[in-house]
């Protein structure tokens, strides 16, 4: 037999020594996603056969739980919502690096990660609400009618929103600029009806709206913009629709046919009243 190298045989006895001792791989990356309410915990990287991943959580400063779903997994996600009960509360997890499931080990303490902290009310992204447009029948007024977003948390068997949770923190924004125009307003509401009466009659405006939570730190402030909506454009000129020099062809190629059928009326006028003359030239005098 070949003998092994020097390094490729310290290699080998690393990782004997590491299963010897039970040790394994601390989770890296450990972060929290959370949109709505919706919150995962996720980290690097994928675990080998040798070993796997449990998670515990708690408030800070109290006692840690576990997730039934997440224990001695091969998984790299988590997802705690269902243990946040408290909105208002700062969380931390840990991330285990244990043996694999229906295995055993001597570490009474196991290598892991600790996240980083996290309060579902202020660290939750708030996503893209939507809303209906409706223009007034004599154009003065558009309204928005905005729908507030679901969240992943329930009550008493009902659908919570971001509403009911943030209530009168919650705010919308509003941003519009006439369509086809880079210039932009931002108009700022507590109600979910929201009215502009300073547009332009007959003119097209285009809107996008998200969530703002004022109370919120800047980077967590806004929520995720909405879809672009436009309104219709009436009473529209013709100088909007077309172009100058479209309008100057067609005004010539008007003043051309026109020119030509004066010009060919003219003519046959012209030659109506030589026939008729001539006519009456070549008709003998009658005696009388």
């Amino acid at each position: 037999m070949v003998p092994l190298r020097l390094p490729a045989a310290l290699l080998v006895f690393s990782l004997c020594a590491l299963r010897a001792s039970g040790s394994y791989p601390r989770a890296q990356n450990v972060t929290w996603k959370s949109t709505n309410f919706k919150t995962v915990l996720s980290w690097e990287p994928k675990p080998s056969s040798d070993y796997s991943y449990t998670v515990e959580f708690s408030v800070v400063g109290r006692d840690t739980q576990r997730n039934h779903h997440c224990i001695q997994t091969s998984k790299t996600m988590c997802d705690l919502t269902a243990g946040l009960t408290e909105l208002n509360a700062v969380y931390t997890a840990d991330v285990l690096s244990e043996p694999p499931l229906g295995s055993t080990s001597d570490l009474t303490e196991y290598p892991h990660t600790t996240s980083p902290r996290f309060c579902p009310y202020t660290d939750t992204d708030i996503g893209r609400p939507e809303f209906k447009l409706k223009v007034s029948e004599d154009k003065k007024k558009t309204t928005l009618y905005v729908s507030d977003p679901l969240t992943a948390l329930f009550k008493d068997g009902r659908q919570l929103t971001i509403r009911d949770i943030f209530t009168d923190q919650l705010m919308y924004k509003v941003t519009y600029r006439r369509n086809k125009s880079t210039g932009r307003k931002v108009l700022t509401s507590k109600s979910n009806e929201i009215e502009l009466t300073d547009l332009d009659r007959g003119e097209s405006y285009c809107f996008n709206v998200q969530a703002f939570i004022p109370s919120r730190s800047t980077d967590k402030q806004l929520g995720e913009m909405s879809q672009t909506q436009c309104s219709d454009e009436d009473d529209q000129s013709i100088f909007k629709v077309y172009s100058i020099r479209v309008i100057a062809v067609v005004i010539i190629l008007i003043l051309l046919v026109v020119g030509g059928i004066i010009g060919v009326t003219v003519f046959c006028c012209k030659r109506r009243k030589k026939a008729l003359k001539g006519g009456r030239e070549a008709v003998p005098l009658q005696a009388v």
